[in-house]
This record gives C-alpha cells, structure tokens and sequence, in this order.
C-alpha cells in the first residue's frame, strides 16, 4: 500500500487530492511541522519534521514524502507527476509530450507562483495580524499579475492545462495558486482562472480532501 507522510495543513493536501481523484488506496502517516509545536523534543510530541523515525524517510525534514514499495519519494509536485503517471490513468499523461508539458505546468507553477502566492497566504491571513507584511503582500500581486495572465490565456481554449481534460497539472497548479485567494483583485481580469480554480474545487476528491484537511488542528 502507498504510504503519504504529512498532515493535509501543508503541500501533502496535494498528494492526497489526488490519491483521492484516481481512487487510490494509501495509508497517511500525519507528520506535522516541527515549528508548529510549542516542544518538538517533548516526550509526548507527535511525529513531526524533526523525528527520527521520519527524518529516516526523508533527511531533509520536510513534508510530504511518499513510500511506494521500496521507492521514496519527496517533492509534492513530483509525487504527483509520479503518481498520476503510474496508478492515475487520464490523470496522467498519454504521450510523451503531454507529460512533457504536466512537468513544465507544474515547475512552472514551482517556479514562477509559488514564491509569491506563499507570501500572500502567510501575510493576509496566515500569520497573526501583527506579524503581517501588507507590503509583502501587495508586491507579490504585483509579481503575479503577469503569471496569471499567461494561465488565463492558457486556459481559455478547452478550460484545463494538458489534453483538453483534467489531470495532474490542474491539481498542481490549482494548489499552488489556491495560496494566492486571499488576494482577489489579483483575478479580477483573470475569468478563466476564476472559472477554473472553481471547478476545481467544487470536485468531490477536492472537497473530500478539504474535510478532512478541517479537521485537523489549525
């Protein structure tokens, strides 16, 4: 059986949005961050990022990893393109360029959203209200605007990345980009990524996933 290791309050809500899409068995082993916890090293700490026994799966103390039989895998993004390929059936690529282009759609959305969603999540809503940085926030919609409107421009042939479908590179980008809600001007011009993020969210692996991430503690 797959094991995913990581709480879904972090980048394994990915992995499990789509395990749940493709209909996969896995067990979940909920590893926290370290950092959310007031003593790591207290004897009744639950497993986090610092735990020996996780820092064996994965040396680099970050979440989520995924063991499939004897492979281990880190990276979200990755595990998903792994995962999406091998059990996800039209999740995954058909060919090789549609798996050429689920890994661009994917670095891409690594490389040129995440740094700057990540910064409006953690200073509109994420962090306290003292330790917000508006200005922080406002450049990164600033930095944006241009990412979104290439996205937009993507979608608006068939309303999904690759393939006229949907699959592993909506997941991807959709949860890089979901940091960047709290900024909805920044979607103002951007109708096909409004529709977009929409429906992929309204997806019932998506919103089984949500509940389940809801119930874990803040």
């Amino acid at each position: 059986m797959l094991t995913i290791y990581g709480c879904l309050r972090s980048r394994a809500s990915r992995n499990v949005w789509l395990a749940h899409e493709a209909g996969l068995e896995f067990r979940q082993v909920p590893v926290i961050q370290a950092y959310r916890l007031a003593d790591p090293d207290a004897a009744d700490a639950p497993m986090h990022t610092r735990s020996p026994e996780f820092l064996a799966v994965n040396p680099n103390g970050h979440i989520p990893s995924l063991v499939d039989v004897e492979l281990v895998l880190h990276e979200s993004l990755a595990i998903n393109l792994y995962l999406a390929r091998k059990y996800g059936g039209a999740l995954g690529p058909a060919d090789a360029a549609e798996d050429g282009l689920m890994g661009m759609w994917s670095l891409w959305a690594a490389t040129e959203v995440e740094p700057h969603s990540i910064e409006i999540l953690y200073n509109r809503i994420g962090k306290p209200p003292a330790e917000r940085d508006a200005a922080k926030a406002d450049a990164a919609v600033a930095a944006l605007r241009a990412p979104v409107a290439v996205l937009d421009q993507a979608l608006a042939a068939t309303g999904y990345l690759v393939g006229g479908r949907f699959t592993v590179a909506d997941i991807n980008v959709a949860e890089v980009m979901r940091y960047a809600l709290p900024a909805p001007e920044l979607f103002a011009n951007a109708p096909q990524v409004k529709a977009w993020i929409a429906a992929c969210h309204a997806r019932p692996a998506y919103q089984r996933m949500m509940a389940e991430r809801e119930k874990e503690p803040a």
